[in-house]
């Protein structure tokens, strides 16, 4: 079967249960665009490298086919027995397997992908998803305020709580554990849980507010079986995962326990999403979480230190216009076979005064964390929270943040030179 004859059909029009992928596409020097497509589709698909005997119609049947070639690009439509339904490392072995080391193509990335309803319903998606996350917190319409306990690594066990105390007392809804720690020698995870949740509920009866905290319970798959587990016997409510590295597979092991709110932390995932020009965009990854099943993920900033702007967070966040595929955008918050929409994080070197522009680019249903922008105030931990939950409040309310009475939001602003 040759690439360019066998798998193309731009006269093809996809079937309402197909898979279909847009993938960016670089060919090898001297390899012509259609060829290249070609051999994506195949690879990803029902064939190899060269004519075999054993091919039988039935089986050819079953190809990929590209039915769009553009100028850097090309759309290919996959039919749903190719995929072992609910088997989410099994569908990205096909679609994001093999075709990244072909000699055909110079550079690769996986763009963007739709899956059909039935395939949607054979994954658990979100258990809570912004709605639950609102009723559990008890926050109706504003953002959640949320930090990361700093020194991300170092502090005891007591020193991690009372961090985490200090943040909840000065305003924030969430606290969490950085995407690397775990069980360290010098705070080892269960007693971390036990010193965090005491101040959970010391904070709560203080404020009268719900508090929330995220252990990350990271580990080998059994293991964080164990720790959820562990963590959902002694009254906690959130569970955080680096999906990435801990594996999809883990991730749906994990969502199926049912121990609680997922957390999605996406460490490594600059590794397959930064280079625009090759490996898998944010976009899919952002959708093959949610089909999976985590309630929050980390989305970038566009206005913080980590990379990925703007435009790359409202396609992952907001509803955009895509003439990719109609019914495919807005990807955490759209409509999706009943399966619920997941609260977006946005984190990354933020402070107070970078709250307004967020908002701008984001809305309400973002969970705005704030590790160093709150544990950097010059006042420390406490004043932090205030000041950022006040930018929050000062922004709902349509008031600029240095005419918000707050004294510790004037201190932020002040410290990191805010000109508003």
């Amino acid at each position: 079967m040759f690439y360019a004859k066998d798998f193309i059909e731009l006269d093809y029009k996809p079937a309402k249960d197909d898979l279909i992928c847009l993938f960016k596409v670089k060919p090898a020097k001297g390899v012509p665009m259609e060829e290249a497509c070609g051999a994506v589709a195949s690879e990803s698909s029902v064939g190899t490298w060269t004519n075999i005997s054993t091919m039988e119609d039935s089986v050819r049947d079953m190809r990929a086919r590209v039915f769009e070639v553009g100028k850097d690009y090309c759309k290919i439509a996959y039919p749903l027995k190719l995929f072992e339904l609910g088997n989410m490392p099994q569908i990205l072995s096909s679609i994001a397997g093999n075709v990244f080391g072909m000699k055909v193509v110079d550079k690769l990335r996986l763009e963007d992908f739709y899956s059909p309803p039935k395939m949607d319903r054979s994954f658990k998606g979100p258990k809570y998803g912004i709605s639950g996350i609102r009723k559990l917190v008890k926050v109706s319409k504003r953002p959640l305020v949320g930090t990361i306990v700093k020194p991300k690594i170092g502090l005891s066990s007591k020193e991690h709580a009372k961090v985490a105390y200090d943040a909840w007392v000065g305003g924030c809804d969430i606290v969490k554990d950085d995407e690397n720690l775990s069980n360290q020698t010098f705070n080892p995870f269960k007693r971390r849980v036990i010193e965090v949740l005491k101040m959970r509920d010391k904070a709560e009866k203080e404020t009268g507010e719900r508090k929330m905290y995220m252990p990350n319970i990271t580990a080998e798959t059994s293991e964080m079986l164990k720790r959820g587990k562990f963590v959902k016997s002694h009254g906690g409510e959130y569970i955080m995962v680096d999906v990435i590295t801990a594996g999809w597979s883990a991730l749906q092991t994990v969502r199926s326990a049912e121990l609680g709110v997922i957390h999605a932390h996406r460490a490594m995932h600059a590794a397959l999403t930064r280079d625009k020009s090759h490996g898998v965009s944010m976009l899919a990854i952002a959708k093959i979480a949610r089909l999976i099943g985590v309630d929050q993920l980390h989305i970038g900033t566009a206005v913080g230190k980590m990379e990925g702007g703007a435009k790359e967070v409202r396609e992952i966040d907001e509803e955009v216009e895509d003439d990719f595929i109609k019914g495919s955008n807005h990807v955490l918050n759209e409509e999706w076979s009943g399966i619920k929409p997941v609260f977006a994080v946005s984190s990354g070197g933020l402070h107070p005064g970078l709250v307004p522009a967020l908002m701008r680019i984001m809305g309400n249903d973002v969970i705005i964390q704030m590790g160093g922008g709150i544990h950097g105030h010059p006042s420390g931990t406490r004043a932090g929270a205030a000041a950022a939950r006040a930018a929050v409040e000062a922004t709902m309310s349509g008031v600029p943040l240095n005419e918000w009475n707050s004294k510790e939001l004037k201190q932020a602003l002040n410290h990191w030179k805010v000109k508003l």
